[in-house]
């Protein structure tokens, strides 16, 4: 019986403390969106996808998915840093590719932001991104510099 009821308040523990813990992270200059742009549960901050956006607009930065990835790692560099986070806390990223043909552009302005101990990583193409942008990411990291 113990055993059950220890099982039990194990299972119900995470919840409780996800509910505690959890602290919604909006940097200045959000646009309101029906989500948070990052929430933080424990030690760990869990970002929306960020698109190539202009700050504080919803203009995508024009010149295509280099560029554009450009602008969504600096976008979730503003996120993790209101946070009080930074990019070499970044565990794991996930990379939403409106064409696979693109993940050679990608690749190599998303490595200039990981240029030691890089994230792990997943990437996938689909079609229909926010925005009509090329590329979406969104990120796990560990809170705090």
């Amino acid at each position: 019986m113990r055993a059950t009821i220890a099982i039990v308040l194990l299972a119900l523990l995470p919840a409780a403390v996800r509910a505690q813990d959890k602290q919604v992270i909006q940097p200045s200059g959000a646009l309101g969106l029906p989500f948070s742009s990052a929430v933080r549960v424990g030690n760990m901050l869990y970002l929306s996808g960020q698109v190539g956006v202009k700050p504080g607009t919803r203009e995508v930065v024009s010149g295509g998915v280099g560029p554009e990835t450009q602008q969504a790692l600096e976008n979730i560099k503003r996120v993790l840093e209101s946070a009080g986070s930074s990019m070499d806390r970044v565990v794991k990223c996930t990379v939403f590719l409106k064409d696979i043909a693109d993940y050679a552009a990608m690749n190599q302005v998303y490595a200039t932001f990981f240029p030691k101990d890089p994230p792990a990583r997943s990437a996938m193409a689909g079609s229909g991104l926010a925005l009509g942008a090329r590329v979406e990411i969104e990120c796990i990291a560990v809170a705090g510099s």
